[in-house]
């Protein structure tokens, strides 16, 4: 889908959706539990979907109650398993160590980018552990049943890795350890795990260099209420920065999601007039793309700085923001891990495309607000992944746009 925005200010009250990275998980831990689960709140979404395929190719039942998502866990694994990922990293990095905890022989699909990400942590750690790994392309295929003990994996490519062997740890029965052997980026997402399995009554030992789960852990079911997610609240938070007027109404300002730095991020901004800022991404990855929006329109140059795995994501993310908005006007200047932006006054509108990758395409929109002419957004349609009525909340915002 194309579309056309013609440059408005957002302004009104906006629900955010649901959080992707607790729905993921809350799914995975109800599905390992032994009983039924009631989800409330849970993200509908490309993403979601293939992580619900997922858990029920592995012998999950998985139902809807109303809005409700009604969860029985696994009982008896299925022997063999096909499961396509379809574009979701975290569905490949989470389901594959907990495939081989639970014995299943299993293939794993996927397509656009998800079959260059890199998945390097599990082709050496397996072998050891009893499971065998098609390594040769994607489809991959692994069979076996893992074997615990220590898990040494690195910190500097995912932090998804540390959460696939949280998640299938208690499925082991014994005492086993993820050892890091290198500094974790994106640790709250690691830490956000540990939170959804503690409320499913799994508790991880977290020290500075390790997570470590007891033989005896294990799921038990739940009723749990997925709260909002703060990646998908900043694109509205920036908007008000920029000159719009929303109000998300439905946030968590306790949340443990990382991702609820950009509360803070825009406070200072509006504080400090629009001055430019310094942001250091390691933690929040997924906020790169809008805050770039942001330091678009800052006073004088700003750097958002430790961000180079966003070139591994479902596109080269630091290549394609500073791209797309250079295309308008920006003045953005692209390092091999980060990003100075040199602040503008406005934007021209113009012709751009979104590289498939839904934060590209929203954070786009949002600075359609500061355009002086139209916005073409070729491939818009791409917001599906993780939020698949953002123009529907566009729009309620009085954001005006057109499908061409």
């Amino acid at each position: 889908m194309d579309i056309k925005i013609t440059p408005s200010l957002l302004h009104g009250n906006v629900s955010v959706p649901p959080s992707k990275s607790i729905s993921h998980r809350a799914l995975i831990c109800a599905a390992l539990a032994d009983g039924r689960s009631v989800l409330h709140n849970v993200l509908d979404c490309e993403d979601t979907r293939a992580t619900t395929d997922a858990l029920t190719a592995l012998g999950a039942h998985i139902g809807s109650c109303g809005s409700d998502t009604v969860v029985t866990g696994i009982k008896t694994p299925a022997k063999e398993a096909d499961i396509d990922c379809r574009e979701s990293g975290s569905t490949l990095r989470f389901m594959i160590p907990i495939a081989a905890a639970l014995g299943t022989k299993t293939t794993f699909r996927g397509r656009a980018n998800l079959p260059n990400r890199p998945i390097t942590p599990y082709l050496t750690e397996f072998p050891k552990h009893g499971v065998s790994f098609d390594t040769e392309r994607m489809p991959y295929t692994i069979e076996g049943k893992l074997n615990g003990g220590v898990f040494p994996v690195t910190g500097d490519i995912s932090s998804q890795f540390i959460t696939g062997y949280m998640l299938a740890l208690p499925l082991i029965g014994t005492d086993s350890t993820i050892k890091l052997t290198s500094e974790l980026q994106s640790r709250p997402y690691a830490e956000l795990t540990a939170d959804v399995m503690r409320t499913f009554g799994c508790t991880v030992n977290i020290g500075d260099d390790y997570f470590a789960v007891s033989a005896d852990a294990r799921f038990t079911p739940r009723d749990h209420t997925v709260e909002a997610d703060m990646s998908q609240a900043a694109f509205f938070l920036v908007a008000n920065a920029i000159g719009g007027s929303t109000r998300p109404v439905n946030l968590n300002y306790e949340s443990v999601q990382g991702d609820r730095a950009i509360i803070e991020i825009t406070r200072d901004f509006a504080e400090n007039g629009g001055k430019a800022f310094d942001v250091d991404a390691e933690n929040i990855p997924d906020l790169v793309p809008i805050l770039t929006v942001l330091a678009c329109f800052a006073d004088g140059e700003s750097h958002i700085t430790g961000c180079g795995r966003l070139r591994i994501k479902e596109c080269d993310r630091l290549a394609a923001i500073s791209t797309e908005l250079n295309k308008l006007g920006a003045r953005v200047e692209e390092a091999e891990d980060s990003l100075t932006i040199h602040g503008v006054k406005e934007l021209s509108g113009g012709d751009c495309i979104t590289y498939s990758d839904h934060r590209i395409a929203m954070s786009l929109a949002i600075a359609s607000q500061r355009c002086t002419g139209p916005l073409i957004i070729r491939g818009a349609d791409c917001v599906s992944k993780s939020y698949p009525d953002f123009f529907g909340d566009f729009a309620r915002l009085g954001g005006k746009y057109d499908v061409i």
